[in-house]
Formats: C-alpha cells, sequence, structure tokens
C-alpha cells in the first residue's frame, strides 16, 4: 500500500468503516461524509490518521484533510 492508501484505509477505519458510510465527497479541503452511526466515528483516530480537525454534525462528518483531500477521496473510492 502507498502513503496516501494507508491514510486511505485509516480514514475509513475513523469513520466507522465501510459498512458506516452512505457517501463521500470531497469539499475543498475537507472531506465531507454521510454515516450511517455517528458514535462509531472515532475522532482521535481520524486526527492520527492527519485530520486537521473534525465535525460531527447529526450524521454528517467532515474531516478537516487540506489540499491533498481531491487525492484521499481518489484513494477512498478504491477501498469502498
Amino acid at each position: 500500500m502507498t502513503q496516501g492508501a494507508d491514510q486511505a484505509a485509516a480514514i475509513l477505519a475513523g469513520l466507522g468503516g465501510v459498512g458506516n458510510i452512505d457517501e463521500i465527497e470531497p469539499c475543498t479541503t475537507r472531506l465531507r461524509s454521510l454515516v450511517k452511526e455517528p458514535a462509531r466515528v472515532d475522532t482521535a483516530a481520524l486526527r492520527a490518521a492527519g485530520a486537521f480537525g473534525v465535525m460531527v454534525s447529526g450524521r454528517v462528518v467532515q474531516v478537516v484533510i487540506g489540499p491533498s483531500v481531491d487525492t484521499l477521496a481518489t484513494d477512498l473510492e478504491d477501498l469502498l
């Protein structure tokens, strides 16, 4: 696995795994996702995977990644 793929796998795990994702998309510097169970989101794991910040509002989780978010989103699509 490449470093990007490793980060994508860690972000996916932090979001609660493939089964917890309803949709996911990049937005400027953030990865916006809709999850089934917000309680399964591990904010500390997302930060450990390189997120600068995490905002959870209901089922919407925004992970602040920075300018590399589009590349990360592509790596995530390969894992979903």
